[in-house]
């Protein structure tokens, strides 16, 4: 059986900006607020932290920033994944000198490239590591899927010891499941599938609703395990008009949106990505009172 990174809530956690780059006062709040309410590992420089706007200078000073902060109290995954496997190595060298718990490791994006080439990209990347890896599966951003036979290759590498998937095809991921078994761990990538990704094996989610809701999001999962099954499965489905409106506009364009509603000031994302339409604000206001985030 491959290590457990974490079981639970992982927080794909955003990254505040204001006019002179990293707002690191903001980060620090945020980064307490998810250890202070069950909040499980944090995912610095992920998809929804913005790395691909960012510098290498600001990813790094980002994701050690994180490290110091969190000072052990809980997993810090640092987001080293890109299109060229050369980066991506020194990246990850990068991060583990630094003391992070682990890699989650998207598929290159852009030029894209084969099966065979999926598993010489995350090979390559794994000799030059002791760290951990999370594979990261999203095909609707990067146009790459990482087949079930794909998986079971790859889980058969020591330290390529779980994978976010969020394809959202449940089939997949039990495919998944069933050939990779206690080597590679899933992760649910999508807020929706929760409950759906548990029941074929999950052990937890890598999460954008968490920003948010950190002890609820842990709950959902913990109460799955604990065999709550219901209860799960209600809290699950009580936050889906909630997830919708925060996967109104392109993530984290809405996730942004919602922590300044409630009282951060995380900023706005940066180009290409634009602020929240004023309809997309008016609906997603109206979820954060219905679930209690706003009075």
């Amino acid at each position: 059986m491959k290590k457990i990174i974490f079981k639970g809530c992982g927080t794909a956690i955003i990254t505040p900006f204001d006019e002179n780059g990293v707002n690191f006062k903001e980060f620090e709040k945020l980064i307490e607020f998810q250890i202070a309410n069950k909040a499980d590992s944090i995912i610095v420089c992920g998809t929804t932290g913005e790395s691909s706007t960012m510098t290498l200078e600001e990813r790094k000073q980002t994701i050690k920033f994180a490290v110091d902060i969190a000072k052990n109290r809980i997993p810090i995954i640092a987001g080293t994944g890109g299109n060229c496997t050369t980066q991506v190595i020194e990246f990850t060298k990068y991060a583990e000198s630094i003391g992070v718990n682990a890699a989650l490791i998207v598929t290159p994006y852009y030029n894209k490239t084969t099966q065979d080439g999926l598993i010489a990209h995350y090979e390559s990347i794994a000799k030059e590591t002791k760290l951990p890896i999370i594979l990261y599966n999203v095909p609707s951003r990067t146009g790459v899927n990482i087949l079930p036979a794909t998986c079971k290759k790859l889980s058969q590498i020591e330290n390529i010891v779980a994978i976010k998937e969020a394809s959202g095809n449940i089939s997949q991921v039990a495919e998944i499941a069933n050939l990779c078994g206690d080597n590679l761990h899933i992760y649910s990538g999508n807020d929706d599938q929760i409950t759906p990704i548990l029941s074929v094996g999950g052990i937890g989610v890598i999460s954008v609703l968490s920003n948010l809701v950190p002890e609820y999001t842990h709950n959902i999962v913990t109460d799955f395990q604990n065999g709550n099954i219901k209860k799960s499965i209600d809290a699950q489905i009580q936050a889906i008009p909630l997830v919708k409106a925060l996967f109104s506009e392109v993530n984290p364009i809405p996730i942004k949106s919602a922590l300044n509603m409630i009282g951060y000031n995380v900023g706005i994302p940066r180009l290409p990505l634009i602020q929240m339409s004023e309809a997309g604000k008016t609906k997603l206001k109206s979820e954060l009172l219905t679930f209690g985030l706003l009075k």
